[in-house]
C-alpha cells in the first residue's frame, strides 16, 4: 500500500518581500550619501542696473587663461599651474608697490587700525570649452589658497590667529573687507595660445 504524501503548507511570502523592500527603502532614504563635490564659494550678488561699472585699469587685472591642452597663461605668459598661487598672492598684496601689480586704495577698517591699503586687484579667469575638469579644478583651487593665505597672515598679525580660526564675526568681516574675493570668471570660450 502506498502512502500519499502529506502536503506541507506553504507560506505566504508576500509579507516578507513588502517588508523588505520597506526596510531597503528606509535605509536608502536614511543613510548619507554625500558625494558632492565642487567649489565652495558664495556668487556676487546681482548687479544693480542703476549703478555705472566701475572702469577697471589694465594694471589691476590679474589675466588666467586656460586652452583645451591645459596650458595656463598668466598675463600673457606660460606658468606652472605650482607657480600660481604664488603669482596672485604677490599681485594681490603687492609689498613692493611695483607698478606693474595691484593699485591699493584706503579703506577705513576701525579693527584693523582705521584705514588699511586694500588691493584694487580683480582675478581674471577664462578657460577654453576643451579644458579639463582636473586642471579648472587645480586653477580654482590655487587662486583661492592665495586668496587663504593673505587673509590668514593679515589675521595673525593683526588678531594672533588664522583667518580659517576666527569666529569673532566682526574680525571675519574686516579681514574679508581688507582682503576681499575679486575672482572675476568668464564663460569658457575657445582662448587658444600657440
Amino acid at each position: 500500500m502506498k502512502r500519499k504524501k502529506k502536503k506541507i503548507p506553504e507560506i505566504n511570502s508576500t509579507a516578507t518581500a513588502d517588508m523588505a523592500f520597506i526596510l531597503l527603502f528606509f535605509f536608502l532614504v536614511t543613510s548619507s550619501m554625500d558625494t558632492d563635490t565642487g567649489i565652495m564659494r558664495r556668487l556676487p550678488p546681482p548687479v544693480n542696473p542703476n549703478e555705472k561699472a566701475e572702469d577697471i585699469n589694465k594694471r589691476n587685472l590679474f589675466e588666467v587663461r586656460i586652452n583645451s591642452q591645459d596650458y595656463l597663461w598668466v598675463k600673457g605668459a606660460y606658468m606652472n599651474v605650482l607657480d600660481l598661487k604664488d603669482a596672485a598672492k604677490n599681485f594681490i598684496s603687492n609689498k613692493s608697490n611695483n607698478a606693474s601689480l595691484s593699485d591699493k586704495r584706503e579703506v577705513n577698517i576701525p579693527l584693523l587700525g582705521g584705514t588699511y591699503m586694500a588691493s584694487r586687484g580683480i582675478i581674471s579667469l577664462k578657460n577654453d570649452r576643451g579644458t579639463s575638469y582636473d586642471m579648472y579644478i587645480q586653477v580654482q583651487n590655487e587662486l583661492a589658497a592665495a586668496i587663504t593665505e593673505l587673509r590668514n597672515e593679515l589675521s595673525k598679525e593683526y588678531f594672533g590667529m588664522k583667518f580659517t580660526d576666527l569666529v569673532d564675526q566682526e574680525k571675519i568681516e574686516a579681514i574679508q573687507k581688507a582682503i576681499p574675493v575679486a575672482i572675476s570668471e568668464a564663460e569658457p570660450e575657445n582662448v587658444e595660445r600657440k
